[in-house]
């Protein structure tokens, strides 16, 4: 039926009257929410942090949108689920995307466009990118040295692992990867636990080729965030965890030599291996047979590789 000339529906169960529903409000936004970031983020200064171990090369004069509103709008944009500088063009004149930046919401001043973004991130230099990831870490261990305090942490576990992130594009470093089987980068990140605490807190992110192995840049990461923990938690054990694509001798051999740290490093089979593990696998194959469930044991050994200097505690499971 028609009201008001506009179609409308009637809820027979709920309204006793037609219900008008219209879509054709200009200043809309469904990013209200990113208003709760903001203000974490005011309280933080995170952002901030970041933007000052950036260089702004570009003239006074001829700059329209400051160097923290492009931090600003690309962080938050990234946040809001707009991952591309592309996005920019279609939400540059979005009303919570310009409040996020104190802009008017329903002014004619826009945000950043994607080339004035393109530009911006591509003028990063690479020790500019080092001094930023440096400041994530210290961002995250003094957040946390504050809430814990320097003798309440009796446990940090460090995990490292690389993470597909697919391309669609020419992008550079966008390499095919055969066991994801799609184009991509695989940023390499680690994250911090303290004590028994479930959550485990992102202290560095190193963007990467497609093709680039697991281990690449973890030693890198180990040598800066070691050094920091033990300043700062001094009493701690620390327990790095570690996928089966870190287990090189040179990742082993600097980790042995660290005081107060222990490590796990997954491990693929192979025919010593199997051999080794045989007996335990004939004890659990009767074990399950009699039971009728599945069964499990526990063995270990020293195994050392061809490539390695010394033998290792290896532990298997049946």
């Amino acid at each position: 039926m028609k009201h008001s000339d506009k179609p409308s529906i009637i809820f027979p169960d709920l309204l006793t009257k037609p219900a008008t529903v219209a879509f054709d409000e200009p200043a809309t936004t469904s990013d209200g929410g990113a208003l709760l970031l903001r203000a974490l983020d005011a309280g933080l200064g995170f952002v901030d942090r970041l933007a000052s171990k950036v260089l702004d090369g570009r003239q006074a004069s001829k700059v329209i949108h400051q160097q923290i509103d492009l931090f600003r709008q690309r962080v938050y944009g990234i946040a809001c689920g707009y991952a591309d500088c592309n996005d920019a063009d279609r939400v540059s004149d979005d009303p919570m995307q310009k409040a996020l930046l104190e802009r008017d919401p329903l002014g004619d001043e826009s945000l950043a466009s994607q080339a004035t973004l393109s530009r911006f991130e591509n003028g990063v230099r690479i020790v500019e990118l080092y001094k930023m990831g440096m400041e994530l870490m210290e961002f995250v261990i003094e957040r946390h040295l504050k809430r814990l305090g320097p003798r309440k942490v009796k446990l940090i576990t460090i995990d490292m692992d690389p993470t597909e992130d697919k391309t669609h594009g020419a992008q550079q470093l966008s390499m095919f990867n055969g066991h994801y089987g799609a184009h991509c980068y695989l940023p390499q990140l680690a994250f911090l636990t303290f004590n028994e605490e479930p959550e485990q807190y992102l202290f560095a992110a190193v963007l990467r080729s497609g093709l680039a192995s697991a281990h690449d840049g973890a030693l890198g990461i180990l040598k800066r965030v070691l050094p920091r923990l033990r300043e700062s938690f001094p009493k701690a054990r620390i327990v790095v965890r570690l996928d089966g694509g870190f287990a090189t001798p040179k990742l082993f051999e600097f980790l042995e030599k660290q005081k107060r740290v222990k490590y796990l490093v997954a491990f693929a089979s192979n025919p010593v291996v199997l051999r080794e593990i045989e007996p335990i696998m004939e004890y659990v194959r009767a074990m399950s047979e009699l039971s009728g469930e599945t069964e499990r044991l526990f063995g270990e050994t020293q195994y050392a590789a061809k490539s390695w200097k010394q033998e290792r505690r290896l532990i298997m499971k049946a």
